[in-house]
């Protein structure tokens, strides 16, 4: 069945904002949902903009290779790779396990290990403290760049106390017996 998007693509790559503009009220809703695996890591909203704006710089170079649905496919390509260049670039886990695995949710925890975090937590530095604190209260509905305001710090300055927090904190538990494992499961040694 062939993509009824594809009947645009002669419009849109002629530069018709009409005909991109229903290209893009169409498809905005399956490609943020297409995108709900990366929302906690990165920005969705500024993926999915980003996207639509390279599609429209693209599309009238691109080659129709007997594909039924280039254009949505084109656009859903660029979103996920957008998604995963930042997601490398944002990388700065010291543990290699994202700042979550240190969290203790379940009701059934160990109130012990509950209680070494909570310490370890309350001796970090100021700024580090302050920075995860946001981070993990926020519970990725914000980009960093807003966490970063509201802490009164520059974006680069905020994921470097982040990153500096989780080392401290890890070094923490660590030296207080809880063992890390390769994927942030703690356990007694």
């Amino acid at each position: 069945m062939a993509d009824p998007f594809d009947s645009l693509l002669p419009a849109i790559a002629a530069g018709d904002l009409d005909a991109f503009a229903r290209f893009m009220s169409a498809v905005e809703l399956p490609l943020r949902r297409g995108l709900r695996s990366f929302a906690a890591q990165v920005d969705v909203e500024a993926i999915v903009q980003e996207a639509f704006l390279r599609t429209w710089q693209v599309v009238p170079r691109m080659v129709a290779e007997g594909r039924t649905d280039g254009l949505v496919a084109l656009v859903s390509r660029i979103a996920k790779n957008l998604a995963l260049d930042e997601l490398k670039r944002r990388r700065e886990s010291p543990l290699g396990a994202p700042e979550d695995d240190l969290r203790v949710e379940s009701s059934d925890a160990d109130p012990l290990l509950r209680q070494l975090i909570a310490r370890c937590f309350d001796e970090l530095p100021a700024q580090p403290k302050s920075a995860l604190h946001a981070r993990l209260d926020n519970d990725g509905a914000e980009p960093d760049g807003v966490l970063a305001a509201r802490c009164n710090m520059k974006p680069n300055t905020f994921l470097q106390n982040v990153s500096r927090a989780r080392k401290l904190l890890a070094e923490c538990l660590r030296g207080r017996g809880v063992d890390l494992e390769p994927h942030g499961v703690a356990s007694w040694r």
